[in-house]
């Protein structure tokens, strides 16, 4: 019983880390920031139904995927500890993947088309992206029934946050301001990090255990 409240915080909190609500919401408003206030709530419950969907259709299915195409485990732990890895140094060092997504967010076709940002970007590559996928296939894949039920209900979980964050986000960066957000960024960068370094250790030890080397 321990040991599964362990791993559902884990698997929580590396969930938080690499989503960030809270840096994604100041995204998430310039976005619909000249939307009314039924659209925002629409944009919003979309983009996290879409991203839940996604990452609970790899944590059920990522078994499958690894026996279609041969993908062993500790390929995708080394693989998807160096993506980690990657986007908590860029999220520390101020270079994020989103910055560049909310950038190319910005063109005339996406604004005419509001719902439309909430598959793309929101829902993919910002709230369920390459390094969210990873991390929801390695947490799902290393147990049972119990580790994918937790992956799931814990990114469930995560996205009911998100999508509350979204709907207030507007009192939120007024009461927390820009520098505190830089500041969460980085915490997360560096939690990102860590994680992303504790991945790719435990899938060189399977690697070696297992005598690939």
């Amino acid at each position: 019983m321990k040991e599964l409240i362990i791993h559902t915080v884990t698997v929580f909190m590396g969930f938080f880390a690499i989503m960030n609500p809270i840096a994604n919401t100041p995204i998430f408003l310039s976005l619909t920031a000249d939307e009314d206030r039924e659209t925002v709530r629409s944009i919003a419950f979309r983009s996290v139904l879409i991203a839940f969907i996604i990452v609970a259709v790899v944590a059920i299915s990522g078994k499958l995927i690894f026996s279609l195409f041969g993908i062993t485990l500790y390929a995708l732990r080394v693989t998807g500890g160096i993506l980690v890895f990657l986007i908590g140094f860029h999220m520390l060092f101020g270079d994020t993947s989103h910055q560049q997504t909310k950038e190319k967010a910005k063109s005339p076709a996406q604004q005419k088309a509001a719902l439309s940002i909430a598959v793309s970007p929101l829902a993919m590559p910002i709230l369920a992206g390459p390094g969210t996928i990873a991390t929801a296939m390695n947490f799902a894949t290393t147990g049972g029934f119990n580790e994918t039920l937790v992956t799931i209900v814990s990114f469930g979980v995560l996205c009911i946050v998100t999508y509350l964050l979204f709907l207030f986000g507007d009192r939120i960066v007024k009461a927390v301001g820009p520098s505190a957000l830089s500041v969460v960024t980085k915490m997360m960068g560096l939690i990102l990090a860590v994680i992303g370094v504790q991945m790719l250790l435990e899938g060189i030890a399977e690697a070696i255990k297992t005598g690939f080397f």
